[in-house]
């Protein structure tokens, strides 16, 4: 794999010109420094009309051997895997590569007894903790599409879910531990599968010695399924473009899509843009702080280390507990040496003073990266100093679970730095700016729909069992182009900064939430006949959820209190506390064109504070609720 590495700048600007002039030779370079079953007809086949592409056609494989089998002969006693506990006291676990394939085929042969077969759905909603690895891998090893999903959504969320993707068995814990909390699982499962009927099985692993109702004949403990299996599984053939997962996320609608990921491509690109952005060595220990239930845990815990046989580290607390050094503990203690996580938690900390970071030597750190949203300059400025001591890259991470992937970013100590710019794009991604009429915008300092115009082996290829919403989504803005719905900023160098989303997507703490989904579950309060929610920019998540409510009767100011209690209280039933509006404003009506459309533009404005200039709104079925809203904002 060192071979695909890129060391210097000039061999940046080299493989990039190269993946730009023929990006089948190059990805095909790529691509042969893995195990295949059998090699493909036609390394791609694609439009975006349809859309339709097809990478490394006609090949067969299974991404499992070529995360542990591979490795076993050469590595087999590396640590692949180190789980650190919520409980800093707690027992550490570790895999080498042979006691994770061992674990990962005692699974699946698991899988397998329960009636599981290839293509079949299994939902995973679980802890953090290995286990939840092993699920995932043993899903992919015998040809079953897992579907994690975030172990913070409630009941309701998951049995859309799991709907949706009509998962036949779901595998989850009695509960997690959080930071000082403990949450029950299982009891969520039994409430979502309430509401659907497709599930079969229910496989419960005993995380914290809880002892849930267990359903006879439906539900069975992890330790007790597993038992008697053999640590022998034949990886099962997979055509390059089979299914490998699918991941839900929020769009412009109300119902989340289930955005699918194939075999063949997105191991090709999450090894290849592991190994560059974070310029692996091998006996280094890479450590990515986010949860496997969004797509950054899939493709830098999982997937992406593993296939370049990397020592990854998976965490199961949060970064404030026991205290706010938690996470520089935990790199000292395993020596860290390249570090993943989020502007969020950047922020979040940066509140706590420099004592917990002195606190601590972080002598080990190569490599510091971040990802989910853009990071502001001062919380850079913070990491490179307080954490990278200086010394250490910060490697900005832009990309999409759609993009299965990191397209756009500072590549380890290569690329020059600079604040609030992700930097340049990996070779095989061509980024264009566009304008509002979809023309390409030229030269530095210009600003634009940032789109795609050239697809990348780990490029989603549809949105389950809907692929006209994957079409008119990500492909019908501009003819023949990706649109990402972010804007974007190019400098004179090439270096690319992202300036947010341009659709209805609020990105709060990196999680990204259609607008239509959170003012759907506001709308099923009692109270509420109609809602319309913005972001606004908040100090430490990037974004918060500003909610304008109409209710059915006027909410007297002493009701006001209960009545935004209630309505937090149908969100967090609906989708979690991961979406509870931070401001909620009572209002008696809305901002709409004659057409019924709602002026969010507007109501962005107001909940930034920027009524100055609200622009021309006497066109407005009701201009006079414009100046109720502003003067009794929050």
């Amino acid at each position: 794999m060192n071979k695909l590495q890129i060391r210097t700048l000039e061999q940046y600007y080299e493989k990039y010109a190269q993946s730009v002039s023929d990006p089948e030779a190059f990805w095909e370079d790529v691509a042969n420094e893995f195990r295949w079953m059998k090699r493909w007809d036609k390394v791609l086949e694609w439009n975006f009309t349809e859309p339709s592409i097809r990478w490394f056609k006609g090949a067969t494989l299974n991404i499992t051997e070529n995360m542990l089998d591979r490795h076993v002969s050469i590595r087999g006693d590396k640590q692949a895997l180190i789980w650190e506990p919520n409980d800093p006291h707690g027992k550490t676990v570790s895999y080498s590569y042979s006691e994770l394939l061992d674990a990962v085929c005692v699974f699946a042969n698991t899988l397998k007894s329960q009636g599981v077969k290839k293509g079949d759905r299994v939902c995973i909603y679980m802890p953090m903790i290995p286990e939840l690895a092993i699920a995932v891998m043993a899903c992919a090893r015998i040809g079953a599409i897992h579907s994690v999903v975030f172990a913070g959504f409630s009941a309701n969320a998951l049995a859309d879910r799991i709907e949706d993707a009509q998962a036949k068995l779901i595998i989850t814990a009695d509960g997690l531990n959080r930071g000082a909390k403990q949450i029950p699982l299982k009891r969520v499962v039994d409430e979502a599968l309430e509401h659907v009927s497709c599930v079969e099985r229910v496989i419960v692993f005993d995380c914290l010695g809880w002892q849930p109702a267990m359903k006879t004949g439906r539900d069975i403990w992890w330790q007790d399924a597993v038992e008697g299996e053999s640590k022998v599984c034949e990886a099962e053939p997979m055509d390059a473009e089979d299914p490998l997962f699918i991941l839900y996320t929020s769009g412009s609608t109300g119902k989340p899509k289930g955005v699918v990921h194939t075999c063949g491509g997105y191991m090709v690109y999450t090894a290849y843009s592991f190994l560059n952005v974070y310029q692996y060595e091998e006996k280094d220990v890479f450590w990515c702080t986010a949860d496997i239930g969004w797509i950054t845990g899939h493709s830098y815990i999982v997937y992406g280390p593993l296939l370049c046989g990397a020592t990854t580290v998976m965490f199961e607390g949060i970064p404030t507990y026991p205290d706010a050094g938690r996470f520089w503990e935990v790199i000292d203690k395993y020596g860290v040496n390249q570090f993943l996580t989020a502007p969020t938690a950047i922020r979040s900390l940066m509140a706590f003073g420099e004592d917990h970071v002195l606190s601590y030597s972080l002598n080990s750190l190569k490599i510091i990266g971040t990802v989910g949203e853009p990071i502001n300059e001062e919380a850079w400025n913070w990491y490179h100093l307080h954490v990278g001591k200086g010394r250490c890259p910060v490697v900005d991470n832009w990309w999409q679970t759609e993009t299965g992937g990191i397209m756009i970013s500072g590549i380890g100590d290569i690329s020059p730095l600079k604040p609030t710019f992700a930097g340049y794009p990996l070779p095989g991604i061509q980024p264009v700016l566009l304008n509002q009429e979809g023309r390409e915008i030229e030269g530095a300092d210009e600003e634009g729909y940032l789109c795609v115009k050239f697809p990348w082996p780990s490029i989603l290829r549809t949105t389950y069992g809907d692929h006209e919403r994957c079409r008119v989504t990500y492909f019908s803005h501009y003819d023949g182009y990706y649109f990402t719905g972010d804007g974007a900023k190019r400098d004179e160098n090439g270096m690319y900064r992202i300036i947010g989303r341009v659709d209805d997507v609020i990105n709060v703490s990196g999680h990204r939430f259609g607008t239509a989904e959170i003012e759907n579950a506001i709308n099923m309060s009692n109270l509420v006949i109609e809602s319309a929610v913005v972001g606004y920019p908040h100090p430490v998540k990037g974004q918060s959820i500003y909610a304008f409510v109409v209710c059915e009767q006027e909410v007297p100011e002493d009701k006001q209190i209960q009545a935004r209690g209630e309505i937090v209280e149908t969100v967090v039933a609906e989708i979690g506390k991961i979406a509870v509006p931070e401001k909620i404003q009572f209002v008696s009506g809305l901002p709409k064109t004659r057409s019924g459309k709602i002026m969010r533009r507007i109501l962005r404005k107001i909940a930034e504070g920027d009524t100055s200039n609200l622009g021309d709104t006497s066109t407005l079925l009701d201009p006079f609720v414009v100046d109720e809203i502003v003067e009794n904002a929050l």
